[in-house]
């Protein structure tokens, strides 16, 4: 199995944890109506029984994502992910040197997908609450002129969401000046072809590391970890910074 395949991470009568690799739709979506790589589908050839999507990764993020094998699981699981029972924790790299750690609270408008919602003014579009928690792993400064100064700093970064807003994290990051690498819609293309060119590695450096909650029929702990992989788990190794 290459490291760009799905894998089936924990599974029960109840729900299914995965890995979505990074290039993947969760579910089909008119939104990016030709890609064929999809996660729903593929888990359910794999497990041969019907999955509800419980929550969703955005196409260009990795990382651990859990399914339900019913209605009524599927809706006990969203409600926990939408609360403080449940942690979901990713990594992520972003430019230049954040803080060592802290919280982003900055309330974020919905994302608009299609042509009819871009049309609205953005001030008609209402401003939803949205919380990151984040702590700064590892730095790194690069001999690189990347952008205006003879050096190019970065960050490793441990992030928990607290609300799940649509691309949050890549907004809330872009909020506080430090956009994450490989992000074209809320990073900085200089520093995207850099890490693509000079790094090897070209996709969005935001990985769903681990999901913690408790299992809706059973009320245990449950924990499910997604190791970091291909091009992102190379330049970890890269740059020395081991998880």
């Amino acid at each position: 199995m290459t490291t760009n395949e799905p894998r089936i991470l924990f599974e029960d009568d109840y729900l299914l944890a995965a890995y979505k690799p990074e290039g993947w739709l969760v579910h089909r979506s008119d939104i990016d109506r030709h890609e064929q790589k999809i996660l729903l589908q593929y888990l359910r050839n794999q497990c041969g029984g019907f999955l509800y999507p419980v929550h969703r990764l955005d196409k260009p993020t990795s990382g651990v994502i859990i399914f339900a094998k019913s209605g009524d699981i599927a809706a006990q699981l969203q409600k926990q992910l939408e609360s403080d029972l449940s942690v979901k924790k990713y990594i992520a790299v972003c430019r230049g040197y954040c803080s060592e750690g802290g919280t982003i609270d900055h309330a974020l408008a919905p994302v608009a997908d299609f042509k009819h919602q871009r049309k609205r003014p953005k001030a008609d579009l209402p401003r939803q609450p949205a919380t990151t928690l984040f702590k700064r792993l590892k730095t790194i400064e690069l001999p690189y002129e990347v952008d205006r100064y003879p050096t190019s700093r970065y960050s490793l970064v441990e992030v928990q969401l607290k609300t799940g807003r649509r691309h949050q994290i890549r907004r809330h990051f872009k909020h506080i000046q430090h956009p994450l690498i490989g992000c074209p819609k809320y990073g900085k293309s200089t520093h995207n072809r850099f890490f693509a060119n000079r790094l090897g590695c070209s996709r969005l450096l935001l990985h769903a590391l681990e999901l913690v909650l408790k299992h809706p029929k059973y009320n245990t702990k449950l924990r499910i970890e997604s190791a970091i992989r291909g091009e992102f788990s190379l330049l970890l190794k890269q740059l020395k910074w081991e998880l």
